[in-house]
């Protein structure tokens, strides 16, 4: 919040022209995987349009992504959680008759080849596959941990924000983090799915129900994101895995596009974040007389946006957005039709779309002012909610 006020995470746009979903999204289309549901829920609207507007595949060959609505197909109730979503829309996945079903988050940031995923979990002739990210010892109590046995493969146990934390067999000081990304062999999960949904105490949670039965079975694999090897990706950007539930990691992960050899890497041909392609014209930078000089130092700047006699540092720039003469933004990530008034100063701050920031206003300066008017994040972070006008 307040980014997610009127619209699901997975609908927040991310890095200046896409959405988090396009990630998740991407990934599986650039693998050859064609054949997707997107389960939503809570305020689910301007995603299921992103959705429909952008993901088209070919009817002709049989290909789509869809979004699926709680639809109440068991009775007058919505989804009580991840896994009973997937149980009440299991005749998506009867009507298909896959081996193995894909169950990935849709809220994260990073690139992975799938089918490298799904390869090793036909090889491990496990019920489930779990991909994890390596993590520091000292930090395995943000996570849910997987143990794994020694061979390293196998999960003998999966608990959550551990104070104990055992290290891995290769790498004492490391633990491995579930993504949230599973890859299931069908049978398996149809039958774990009917189960938890007659278990009246389960949470039905894909992380906190279903996966720990399989743990009890013996009968779940992990799967190391550092074995996964995208085309294109260089030793900086390759591995990285970004879960952005906190307005500092949302923020923090835009910065990381931003420095002349990106953490994340964008501009990667070979495996691209496919997003809607909307009728931008390019950005433009107009003015050049003495200090009155529209340019941007250091950022991101979308299709469509003006920085007009204005100085834009370190900052994501989504599109139609206007930043007027003598203003300044630094350290910003600006959704798409902002308008920054002339002399206005934005630091540090998160701007949703069609914020407006009146002549003269000082955003992100005193950031204790700031606190009293709108949302100031654990690390500083000053947000200011969609469509507001904001005055000196």
């Amino acid at each position: 919040m307040p980014l997610t006020a009127d619209r699901a995470k997975p609908g927040v746009p991310f890095g200046g022209l896409y959405r988090m979903v396009d990630f998740a999204l991407s990934n599986l289309v650039n693998a050859g995987y064609l054949k997707i549901v997107v389960l939503t829920q809570y305020k689910s609207h301007s995603l299921d349009r992103h959705i429909t507007r952008t993901w088209r595949l070919s009817n002709m060959l049989g290909n789509y992504i869809t979004p699926v609505p709680a639809q109440q197909r068991l009775g007058p109730r919505w989804f009580a959680g991840s896994a009973d979503a997937i149980y009440q829309s299991f005749n998506l996945i009867n009507d298909e008759s896959p081996d193995y079903v894909i169950v990935f988050g849709a809220d994260h940031i990073y690139r992975m080849d799938p089918e490298q995923m799904v390869n090793a979990h036909i090889a491990s002739g496990a019920g489930v596959t779990v991909a994890a990210i390596r993590q520091p010892l000292s930090l395995a109590d943000q996570f849910g941990v997987i143990e794994v046995d020694e061979d390293g493969k196998r999960i003998r146990s999966f608990r959550e924000k551990p104070k104990d934390p055992v290290g891995l067999p290769d790498s004492p000081d490391e633990v491995y983090a579930s993504m949230g990304n599973y890859v299931f062999t069908t049978r398996a999960l149809s039958e774990a799915i009917v189960d938890d949904a007659h278990d009246p105490g389960s949470k039905h949670d894909m992380g906190g129900s279903i996966i720990p039965k399989f743990v009890e079975q013996g009968d779940a694999a992990v799967y190391d994101f550092r074995d996964n090897v995208v085309p294109g990706s260089t030793e900086r950007d390759r591995g990285y895995w970004r879960d952005v539930g906190t307005l500092d990691s949302f923020y923090a992960a835009n910065m990381d596009l931003i420095s002349i050899h990106p953490i994340f890497n964008l501009y990667n041909y070979e495996w691209p974040i496919y997003t809607e392609n909307r009728p931008w014209p390019p950005a433009k930078f107009v003015h050049g007389y003495q200090e009155r000089l529209g340019r941007a130092i250091g950022s991101v700047v979308s299709p469509g946006a003006v920085i007009s006699g204005s100085l834009v540092e370190t900052s994501v720039v989504s599109p139609n957005v206007r930043v007027h003469s003598w203003a300044h933004v630094e350290g910003s990530v600006l959704f798409e039709g902002v308008d920054i008034g002339r002399h206005a100063v934005v630091r540090n701050a998160i701007l949703d779309k069609n914020v407006t920031v009146a002549e003269g206003v000082e955003i992100g300066v005193d950031v204790e002012r700031d606190r009293a008017r709108f949302t100031v994040s654990e690390g500083g972070i000053v947000v200011i909610g969609k469509g507001q006008r904001v005055e000196p």
